[in-house]
This record gives C-alpha cells, structure tokens and sequence, in this order.
C-alpha cells in the first residue's frame, strides 16, 4: 500500500505551543508552512513522522490491521486537503488524530447501518526475547494486557491510549475526542479502574495506574 496521499476534510484547532513567530521554526513547523504552500514532499515528511502512531492508535481501536490501515490512510488523505486551514503553533498530532478519530466514527456509524460489525482477531503482538521460554512468556503477557485493552469500551480506550501511549494532557485528549475535558479525564479513570480490577499489577501498561494509586 502507498502512503501517496490525495485531498478531502474540514477545519482546525489544537493546543497552542510556546515560542513567538521572531524564534526559528521547528522542523516539524517548516514542513507544515511548506506543506501550507502545496509542497507535496514536505507533507510526506509530516506522514512519516506520525503514521506508525496514528496506525498503532486506530489498529487499538479496530483491532483490524487492514481496517487501521485504511482509516490511517483516510486521515492522512484529508488532512493534506485540510492542511491549509491549521492553524500554525497549534498541536499537529492532536489535529490529526483528531480527524483520524472522526473517521472512526463515521465509518462504526456506517457498519451499523450496513450491520457489518468490526474484526474481534488481536493478533498477537511479536515480542522478542532471549530464549524461546522469555519469548512465550512475554508474548502471553502481551496477550492477556491487549485483551484487557481491547475488552474496554471504545471510548475509554481511545481516551487511555491517547494519554498513555501519546502522553497529550487532557486537554488535547478531549480535542482529538470532540468531548469535555472532564469528560476526557472521567473517560481515563474508568478505563484505569477497569484495567486495575483485571490485571495484576506488573502487567498494568505504563502510566495506566496513577501514581497516587502506587503509593
């Protein structure tokens, strides 16, 4: 499948970041005020960096590789077309997954209009290890937590993975869900609680306890 991307999607908005227009541009801002002035290869750049994440996000949220694969290619697809309404200082990733997140959405309404209903396969995720017993061991480990994972409804998920693994603040988690920041930060708790009544503790994924939990 190629990444080549092609137009189609809506507007802006992100999390303002700090430095003034007078500080030299981040190389991250450079691409997307080449980009803003239509080079292609630039956006490609842009592409590179966030594919295996947002692809990793949305696959959690499938749990469908060809699915994910799809929906990350959608994104990228409408926010070349979109690019030129982002505001510049704003937070690309949230603004991008934000639209990946919007394209989840309509496609789950779409299915259940058609009653065609998502893949419930996790593919084992590969693990390496220094001898065939470590490797058994850490792949059944990963199972049990990506079932865990995968068990959650798909809003807590979303909002977990978005903290945990993408580290934004809650507020850049309830940007990329078009929802509340106290809701972003309910959605999280619940998907922590949940996880804490299932697994035992070395198996929580990292960030997933809060630390006022460890002490």
């Amino acid at each position: 499948m190629t990444r080549e991307p092609d137009p189609a999607l809506p507007g802006a908005d992100g999390e303002p970041l700090a430095g003034s227009p007078s500080e030299p541009l981040s190389a991250e801002a450079e691409w997307i005020r080449a980009a803003q002035n239509g080079d292609r290869s630039a956006f490609a750049l842009l592409i590179d960096a966030y594919w295996d994440r947002l692809y990793r996000w949305l696959y959690h949220l499938t749990r469908d590789r060809h699915t994910a694969e799809d929906l990350t290619q959608e994104t990228f697809l409408r926010a070349l077309a979109a690019v030129k309404s982002f505001r510049p200082g704003s937070n690309f990733r949230a603004w991008v997954f934000r639209i990946g997140h919007n394209n989840f959405v309509n496609q789950k309404r779409s299915e259940r209009r058609t009653k065609h209903q998502l893949s419930d396969e996790t593919p084992a995720p590969a693990s390496e290890g220094n001898s065939a017993e470590s490797a058994a061991e850490n792949r059944e480990a990963l199972e049990v937590v990506s079932r865990a994972v995968a068990d959650l409804p798909s809003d807590f998920r979303a909002a977990l993975l978005l903290r945990v693994e993408e580290g934004l603040s809650f507020r850049e988690v309830a940007k990329v869900l078009n929802t509340t920041e106290e809701t972003a930060r309910w959605r999280v708790f619940k998907a922590r609680q949940k996880l804490m009544k299932v697994l035992s503790p070395e198996l929580l994924p990292p960030g997933a306890v809060p630390e006022e939990a460890k002490e």
